[in-house]
């Protein structure tokens, strides 16, 4: 029997690449980008918050330094933003179908990518994401991620959730509904990044999309450049 096709993946708050010892170097956030050699990566907070909302990194540098490929939006809040509302999604070897963004409710802005990508062996929805900080606000952004999940194709959930709890109070809860149940929930943490404690970076397999590993990617360079570590998963696609 031929075997399921599989992904690296990652998932990556760069916080605007201002590490830990408080100075802004987005050379060192494409590094420890690189060191995740993953084929999918979700990245949160890669815009500055205010005024034209300009990118933090050079596009042309972390597709050199990487082999990643940016998925462009034409429908982006500001020209000089790269993603929308801080959330950038990269690839590499497959053909990105299509792309859109949404508004997702909540006291605060938020939003997420969701886009179809065609890789030479399966087909992939890739949902990237950065949910608010209170969890009223997180369970309805919950409530309406769980109507793009594909039921008919395997989809991917990526991003920072902003929650550490697991079980009935947690504010994922509804997205539940929109999960292959025979997949395990995986858990890791990666805040804060020089002690991790608080899993509140998460990639979740929806549908057919099976989350085999997943842990903190913990390098010296990780520690420093952000304020969380990266996570990285190994994805099995089901047929």
């Amino acid at each position: 029997m031929p075997q399921s096709p599989e992904l690296i993946v990652g998932s990556y708050n760069v916080h605007k690449a201002v590490g830990t010892d408080r100075r802004r170097d987005p050379h060192r956030t494409i590094s420890v980008i690189r060191e995740l050699d993953a084929d999918l990566v979700a990245l949160q907070e890669v815009d500055r918050r205010f005024g034209d909302r300009r990118g933090i990194l050079d596009l042309d540098e972390l597709s050199d330094a990487t082999g990643l490929t940016p998925v462009m939006l034409s429908t982006r809040k500001s020209e000089a933003a790269h993603g929308w509302h801080g959330n950038l999604l990269l690839f590499r070897n497959a053909t990105l179908r299509d792309a859109r963004v949404i508004d997702l409710p909540g006291f605060e802005p938020r939003g997420a990518i969701v886009a179809d990508l065609d890789f030479e062996t399966h087909s992939l929805r890739v949902i990237a994401t950065h949910l608010g900080l209170l969890k009223a606000s997180r369970l309805q952004q919950s409530h309406r991620l769980v109507d793009e999940i594909d039921p008919d194709h395997p989809t991917l959930m990526m991003g920072d959730m902003n929650e550490w709890r697991r079980g009935v109070t947690c504010s994922l809860m509804p997205l539940r509904s929109g999960l292959d149940a025979v997949h395990r929930t995986h858990f890791a943490p990666s805040f804060p990044a020089r002690r991790p404690v608080l899993p509140l970076d998460r990639i979740i397999g929806c549908t057919r999309a099976e989350v085999v590993d997943l842990a903190p990617h913990i390098s010296p360079l990780a520690r420093l450049a952000s304020d969380h570590l990266p996570i990285r998963a190994r994805i099995r696609i089901s047929a």
